[in-house]
């Protein structure tokens, strides 16, 4: 597996302690999860139907305001699995540096790949992707600036993974117009990774594509009684949003003790300039709090935001000491 957040099994070999000791602010999952409630027996014991998979593209489509094609998939990474059969193989451009999954997927693919730095140098390419907003720095694109690159690459993906929370970046409602695909993720603002629940829009030959590749049932009876109700909870979705927001103020302001710049973010994630990100990592670690740092960047460290009181004053006494 490629380096990710969410790899507690590493911290705990190095450090020790149980799962249910950690505080993992290692990924941009929301923890404080959708209140999945009651799920039916049904869900668990049959296959769902058209009429259920349907429903829950309906409810997609309330969530991320568009009418265009949609299709659920078990969750963002599944869709990145799917690319390289969506075309022929041919020179893939992917502004970096981003999420390392989709060069991994791709070059496996035997598709020739290059990573470059400004939106100006995708242009040409068979398949160019954008994380917006980009994770791990959380870079934004104003959303006429990728459309202005439709006319000059094969195919745009926009990955809105961590858009949720800002939804003005969104290319939904654009993502009929030929030679676009748009990614979503459930599991991040719903807080409910484990469930594996994503989705694809795009236009009608493109959904097609990706329908054809995904199989049948592509996910779970639970997945799609779950997602019907929270995608379609727009208070939820509201007051949620107010609430990271303030939380990831709330964080900067806890971290400036410690020296670290803010370099950027989403409202599920930061990532703080640090004198030593190892160190850091370290320190908070041997307190059962997990952090993401990155291999090639020393100085970086990614934290999400805690959950609920007793986590931040737990974060805040381990920064203090």
């Amino acid at each position: 597996m490629r380096e990710h957040g969410g790899n507690l099994d590493l911290a705990q070999q190095q450090f020790g302690g149980r799962a249910e000791d950690w505080i993992d602010l290692s990924t941009g999952i929301n923890r404080v999860p959708y209140p999945v409630g009651e799920v039916s027996a049904r869900a668990w014991s049959a296959l769902p139907s058209r009429a259920e998979i349907e429903a829950l593209h309906q409810a997609a489509r309330h969530a991320y305001r568009t009418r265009a094609p949609i299709v659920a998939v078990g969750g963002a990474q599944a869709a990145i699995q799917l690319l390289p059969q969506l075309a022929p193989r041919g020179y893939a451009r992917i502004l970096a540096p981003t999420y390392n999954e989709y060069a991994g997927v791709l070059s496996a693919a035997g598709w020739d790949v290059e990573e470059v730095t400004e939106l100006s140098e995708l242009v040409g390419a068979s398949l160019a992707i954008v994380v917006n907003p980009n994770n791990p720095d959380g870079r934004r694109y104003a959303p006429n600036d990728l459309l202005d690159l439709l006319p000059l690459v094969d195919r745009l993906v926009v990955d809105e993974s961590f858009v949720d929370a800002v939804p003005e970046l969104s290319l939904a409602s654009d993502a009929e117009q030929p030679g676009l695909l748009i990614l979503r993720s459930f599991g991040k603002f719903y807080g409910l990774a484990g469930l594996r629940l994503g989705f694809v829009i795009g236009n009608s030959s493109d959904i097609a594509r990706v329908v054809a590749a995904s199989g049948p049932w592509p996910v779970s009876g639970a997945a799609i009684a779950i997602g019907c109700r929270a995608l379609r909870d727009d208070a939820w979705a509201i007051a949620t949003t107010a609430r990271l927001l303030r939380d990831c103020a709330r964080l900067d302001d806890m971290v400036q003790s410690q020296g670290w710049q803010l370099l950027g973010g989403t409202p599920l994630f930061r990532l703080y300039e640090t004198p030593d990100a190892r160190g850091a990592q370290e320190k908070l670690a041997r307190n059962q709090i997990w952090s993401r740092v990155f291999s090639g960047a020393p100085t970086r460290l990614r934290l999400g935001v805690p959950g609920n009181e007793a986590e931040w004053i737990r974060l805040s006494e381990v920064l203090a000491r």
